[in-house]
């Protein structure tokens, strides 16, 4: 199940939140506990069991993590073995057919290689609980004794299949003491809506455009339409993203939960490095703290950083497939944030500002690519074709193109720069010494508010199209 779906709006939705608020507060964890495991079930019914097998084991690794401090080498090896059953986890359900494809290619062997279903969210699951494991060792945070608080943490349906990545530190406190009151409601109800809208009225119809173009072979794109294409999937992923992780932080507050952003307007950064900080910044910090740092991070000698770089890219591009493409992907942001750190970044403050866009929107375009493709062949023809080395300036689907998805072009364009919280602050500055404009206000935007939701459930009513992007993650 996901958020931009009706039977999850008008259904499961309302019936759990009667359920929340009407029981006991002693009762309301065990409530979002068994919530969040049927939600997860009504998509993966046999993988629950995969993820209550993880939660088991990582609360007991917690546990012994624990007890064997002041024993450094047992107090390591508890450490490991959990970082390794982890990842031997995420790595049979998510790489076991990449590695065995591989091996029959490279070795000219045939192993059978039946699919593996990959389970929906096993990698932001997976990552919750190393992070909770590596910060009762390193941090010396106490082990959670409650095994249904432990697993709440992990199964929280907000979060549960696609983040963003909550450290445990930011909800321990949360999960037995958070505050319940209409306005944090109010606030994710609106967080929520403004979410829908962006993955449904967006997001969605972007997928359209990019899917046409990119289910077009290079030889027969134009320049114009690839484009055409790389910009719509580069806003569509955008829209998609960050509109999953607002209803993700909307819900979480109307249960009394509290998450940070996840993002913040990435394609108004003036460097590639600015862009990783502002885009899913739950996963580049997680990144940053539990792989970069322990290699050394900027600690070590220069020639070192630059291979700490490139291994934590080339290993979150890994993360987010099992396929050489999204290694290329990781290993080209790599090799783009070392050339900044080397040089480029000097260069760069001394250009017009504007430039410095233009620079981050295009290689993160090229980037894209990598991403969207299948494969090597077709990344490298459609890249060919956008810089003009193949192909026509246009043709006739560029025209049909142009002509049917313009304005949606230019709306997504204009709503990835930070207007709506611009124009409210100055709203808000400049009707603070007028109420009765300011309750107009308040009026003027729940209505708002609810024409959106009208106009999301119209469109989900009428159309099929709602991919979810990130199963796969």
């Amino acid at each position: 199940m996901v958020f931009s779906n009706l039977v999850f709006l008008y259904v499961f939705l309302p019936i759990v939140l009667l359920i929340y608020y009407f029981a006991q507060d002693k009762l309301k964890n065990t409530v979002l506990l068994l919530v969040s495991l049927v939600f997860y079930a009504w998509g993966e019914p046999k993988y629950v069991f995969l993820m209550i097998f993880s939660i088991v084991m990582n609360y007991c690794f917690g546990l012994v993590v624990q007890r064997s401090r002041g024993k450094s080498f047992a107090h390591k090896t508890a450490l490991w073995i959990s970082i390794l059953a982890n990842l031997s986890l995420l790595g049979f359900y998510k790489y076991g057919n990449f590695a065995i494809e591989n091996i029959n290619q490279l070795f000219n062997l045939h192993i059978n290689n039946n699919p593996i279903p990959l389970p929906i969210g096993i990698s932001f699951f997976t990552f919750h609980a190393m992070s909770y494991i590596i910060d009762v060792y390193r941090k010396g945070n106490e082990a959670q004794k409650n095994l249904w608080d432990l697993a709440l943490y992990i199964t929280f349906f907000p979060q549960l299949v696609a983040g963003p990545i909550i450290r445990y530190n930011t909800i321990a406190d949360q999960l037995k003491n958070r505050i319940h009151n209409i306005t944090l409601f109010a606030v994710g109800i609106k967080q929520l809506i403004i979410g829908l809208s962006k993955k449904v009225l967006i997001a969605n119809p972007l997928g359209e455009i990019a899917d046409t173009v990119f289910a077009t072979g290079p030889a027969d794109l134009s320049q114009s339409t690839a484009w055409i294409g790389i910009m719509a999937y580069t806003l569509q992923l955008y829209f998609d993203f960050s509109g999953y992780s607002d209803m993700a932080l909307g819900l979480a507050k109307m249960f009394g939960f509290e998450f940070p952003i996840n993002f913040n307007y990435p394609y108004i950064a003036n460097s590639i490095s600015e862009f990783w900080r502002r885009w899913h910044i739950s996963l580049s910090s997680w990144f940053r703290d539990y792989v970069y740092i322990p290699l050394g991070g900027n600690r070590v000698s220069e020639w070192k950083i630059y291979r700490n770089i490139l291994i934590v890219w080339t290993i979150t591009g890994f993360w987010h497939g099992a396929s050489w493409t999204f290694m290329a992907w990781g290993f080209y942001y790599g090799v783009i944030i070392s050339m900044e750190r080397l040089f480029m970044q000097n260069i760069l403050q001394k250009l017009w500002t504007p430039i410095r866009h233009i620079y981050v929107i295009v290689i993160v375009m090229v980037g894209w690519v990598f991403f969207r493709a299948d494969n090597f062949s077709y990344s490298y023809g459609f890249i060919k074709t956008m810089f003009g080395f193949g192909g026509q300036i246009y043709n006739n689907q560029t025209i049909l193109l142009l002509h049917d998805n313009t304005i949606m072009l230019l709306i997504a364009v204009l709503f990835v720069f930070p207007i709506y919280p611009y124009l409210k602050e100055k709203l808000e500055k400049s009707f603070q010494t007028k109420p009765m404009v300011l309750i107009s206000k308040e009026v003027i935007g729940n209505i708002t508010y609810i024409g959106l939701l009208l106009v999301v459930t119209m469109y989900l009513v009428n159309s099929t199209y709602n991919p979810f992007i990130y199963f796969r993650f």
